[in-house]
């Protein structure tokens, strides 16, 4: 393996430059850090993630939306001042001076197989699958950690005293960064488990819709065929102005009880030429 390679199992793979010279014009402040255990100098306003790019590594792994929505970019570094490893989303953690960072690729987990058809929305039927939730000691490190704020050790509790409602409300901005296991002493795959109680709660605990059944009997019965093709024959223009100037349900005045809009009325008004 070249020199400037990382190992297979890394998120990063450093290309052939090394772009560590600091700028000739309009010098930034910046500080030294260290990836993989090699010391790099990089303006000290940039994420984890945007110094990486900027010590000449190209991402192939481990970044998704850069906006801290993904989970992908999951991060322990260690700085002087603690003795402890930290953990972050490599977009959302800005660099400090002397830190040590290295990635990870994916937090190991063993994501079980079930038929969402075949479980009970229970948290019998959770603990079956996932038993490794009982041992939860309600240290609360999964959620000081979680870069999205959530509760999770609520979810798990909730989970555990059968409040999946509550528990898939609680864990739905989930990124699954895995963050959250890295630090459970229990062991606990947390995102894992909640994806499995949200699944639960909208299979067995949310109503039908019954809008949506009717709508695909409307659909089956071509009811809408007349609109489609009109609509087809439209150019790229047109449909963007129909678009901004639809009705839309909540808007003052307007209630859209059928959710149909006619759009040979809104050629006639005018509002597409």
């Amino acid at each position: 393996m070249a020199n400037n390679d990382i190992s297979d199992n890394s998120n990063v793979v450093q290309s052939n430059e090394v772009l560590v010279t600091e700028q000739t014009t309009s010098k930034p402040t910046t500080v030294p850090i260290f990836i993989m255990g090699k010391r790099y100098r990089v303006p000290s306003t940039l994420t984890i993630l945007k110094a990486l790019e900027f010590a000449g590594y190209r991402l192939l792994r481990g970044v998704g939306c850069r906006a801290g929505f993904c989970g992908a970019c999951a991060t322990v570094y260690k700085t002087p001042d603690s003795y402890k490893l930290k953990v972050g989303l490599a977009c959302q953690t800005v660099v400090e001076p002397e830190m040590w960072v290295t990635e990870l690729p994916f937090f190991p987990a063993v994501k079980k197989t079930y038929d969402i058809e075949k479980i009970p929305a229970t948290a019998e039927a959770v603990m079956a699958i996932y038993p490794e939730i009982a041992r939860c000691v309600a240290c609360n490190s999964c959620t000081r950690v979680c870069p999205q704020d959530l509760e999770v050790m609520d979810i798990i509790q909730e989970t555990l005293h059968g409040n999946l409602k509550k528990a898939a409300e609680l864990s739905f901005d989930c990124v699954m960064c895995g963050l959250c296991a890295s630090r459970c002493p229990a062991e606990i795959i947390h995102y894992n488990v909640a994806i499995l109680v949200r699944r639960l709660y909208n299979r067995h605990l949310v109503p039908n819709s019954t809008e949506l059944a009717v709508r695909i009997e409307e659909l089956a019965e071509n009811k809408y065929q007349n609109e489609v093709d009109r609509l087809k024959e439209l150019d790229e223009e047109q449909l963007r102005k129909i678009y901004s100037v639809r009705p839309r349900e909540g808007s003052p005045g307007i209630e859209l009880k059928t959710n149909r809009i006619y759009w040979d009325d809104e050629i006639m008004k005018g509002n597409v030429k």
